[in-house]
């Protein structure tokens, strides 16, 4: 019979299981549709015919466009192929509304060609804005010299509060696509995510779908976005366009759905764009990849921070443990934590550390043996006893903290004033974070060195929460591909990378000992056997002997 945490811990590898193989269902549903079998309720494809087309973009200050007045063509393609990939860039007019805070949008035609498209009554449009809102980057400046003369007069032009406020920044970049598959839907079974693209027209019997127009909002990302200032009259615009197959129009219509669903529930511009990131920056294959390392890297997540949590629960005694590595190892989690929200990093790396952190705090509290009472508003902190075998784990701890410190100090302390001499910063605040961080990513790994002396010396490694090893080993493993994948500072990369050397060396201490136990274990059996051979031959005497 399972024990309870055996039977939980299966409840949620099956339930990982059937959300894996849902999703793989899911997907496989998506990229594949089922064509039309007959004759009769078919919708065919105009482009089939090979009608003669035209491109034609505008830009206007208005949302909704009824007429071909107040509109300005920025791209013209006659001839327009298909099947034919491009990329042209042209300069846009400003025009003083949206110089003033305020939006440009651009309308897509695609048309037949010599015909104006409003005056085409088989034309496609799609509509783009080539702005967004978004709170200004604050500049970054020498905290020892201060700022330029530049910099205080373009400050004091500014109220007070306008690095609060949104500002309109301008999209450089406008991908268009359109459906070259000759593909014959089932008019009785549309796909949902194609029909609201799909635009239907009646020749003679038969009804047709005009050219599938779309634009890939994915491939603008906030790194590229360019703030929008009362003096900039021009700014350059990227048309490119390519064509795009059923499966992964569809596949990239969900995408974006999915995105607009993230800003829907409070996820800020920056968040969306490290998802698009992930769809925009790598191939399919690797999409693909990308998933099933995500489905991963959550489920190990899961079960590390469960079986961590069940481990310091039941912990009553710090015998074997590092108490020194358990208090850096708050410390350095919960400066992470803070560098990571001082960047503004992805919510997808910013949440799993402040879960990893607020469990680091729980955990000093339990190998401090701390426990908290309140006198009214005050606070009253009080301290558990130790043991003997405590107290000389206790004295390996800080013999081996007592050497480190040598060589750690001056080097965090050397970091950062060079980073305060040769690096600009927001603020001070941003600098203390940055060097705390800078020594935690770089050093920091050197405070591990205490919990592995105490191994050392104690020869054993059975004091450690092996189960929450392993799965922290298998998501740091995980971690050194979405080091590549994922938009995170450049040290936390490197630290990602640290990691498994940790982790290894702590293998190769698990490995040491067991391998100790064996030969120790062989030498036990090899007397006992020689001890039962020595008898047994005695007895065999006694027995033949005559009474």
């Amino acid at each position: 019979m399972w024990s309870g945490r055996s039977s939980f811990t299966s409840l949620v590898v099956g339930v990982f299981v059937v959300y894996v193989v849902h999703t793989c269902w899911v997907m496989y549903g998506i990229v594949y549709t089922r064509p039309c079998s007959g004759d009769a309720n078919c919708i065919q494809p105009y482009l089939a015919r090979r009608p003669k087309l035209q491109l034609s973009v505008y830009t206007t200050t208005r949302s909704s466009l009824g007429a071909e007045n107040n509109v300005d063509l920025v791209l013209n393609v006659e001839d327009f192929d298909v099947e034919s990939k491009f990329e042209r860039t042209v300069n846009v007019s400003v025009p003083k509304k949206t110089r003033n805070n305020g939006t440009l949008y651009a309308y897509i035609f695609l048309h037949h060609a010599g015909i104006l498209p409003w005056h085409d009554g088989k034309q496609v449009h799609l509509i783009s804005p080539l702005t967004t809102y978004m709170i200004p980057k604050p500049e970054e400046i020498n905290l020892l010299t201060g700022e330029s003369a530049a910099q205080q007069i373009e400050a004091e032009k500014k109220p007070s509060n306008a690095l609060d406020e949104p500002v309109s920044h301008w999209r450089p970049r406008l991908t268009l696509n359109v459906m070259v598959d000759d593909f014959v839907f089932d008019g009785s079974s549309l796909p949902a995510d194609v029909h609201r693209y799909m635009k239907m027209i009646q020749l003679g019997k038969t009804v047709h779908y005009l050219p599938i127009l779309f634009i890939d909002q994915l491939s603008n990302r906030v790194k590229d976005l360019m703030v929008i200032n009362r003096s900039t009259t021009e700014l350059p615009l990227t048309v490119s366009y390519d064509k795009i197959s059923l499966g992964r129009l569809r596949f990239w219509i969900h995408m974006q759905d999915a995105v607009y669903s993230l800003q829907q529930f409070g996820f800020s511009e920056k968040d969306a764009d490290e998802v698009k990131g992930i769809f925009v920056d790598t191939n399919l294959y690797l999409l693909a990849l990308t998933f099933f390392v995500a489905a991963f890297h959550l489920l190990f997540d899961f079960l590390a921070f469960k079986n961590d949590i069940s481990f310091w629960k039941k912990k009553k005694s710090m015998i074997g443990m590092s108490t020194k590595a358990v208090l850096w190892r708050c410390f350095s989690t919960v400066v992470i934590f803070l560098f990571l929200l001082d960047e503004q990093t992805s919510l997808l790396v910013l949440i799993p550390a402040g879960i990893g952190a607020a469990i680091e705090l729980w955990k000093v509290k339990k190998a401090l043996k701390m426990t908290v009472t309140w006198r009214g508003l005050r606070p009253v902190f009080q301290f558990g006893t130790h043991s003997e075998s405590e107290r000389k784990t206790e004295k390996y701890d800080a013999q081996a903290m007592k050497y480190l410190s040598y060589l750690l100090y001056p080097l965090c302390v050397g970091g950062a004033v060079y980073s305060l001499l040769n690096i600009k910063y927001k603020s001070w605040y941003s600098w203390l974070i940055n060097s705390f961080v800078n020594g935690v990513y770089a050093f920091g790994f050197l405070f591990m060195l205490p919990q592995l002396f105490v191994n050392y010396k104690m020869k054993s490694v059975a004091h450690l929460p092996w189960k929450a090893f392993t799965y922290k080993a298998f998501n740091t493993f995980i971690d050194d591909v979405f080091a590549f994948i994922i938009t995170m500072p450049t040290s936390h990369r490197l630290a990602c990378f640290r990691d498994d050397v940790v982790f290894l060396v702590y293998l190769y201490q698990r490995w040491a000992v067991l391998l100790e136990w064996e030969v120790a274990e062989l030498k036990s059996i090899t007397t006992t056997d020689r001890v039962l051979r020595a008898r047994n031959r005695l007895e065999l005497v006694c027995v033949t002997v005559p009474g």
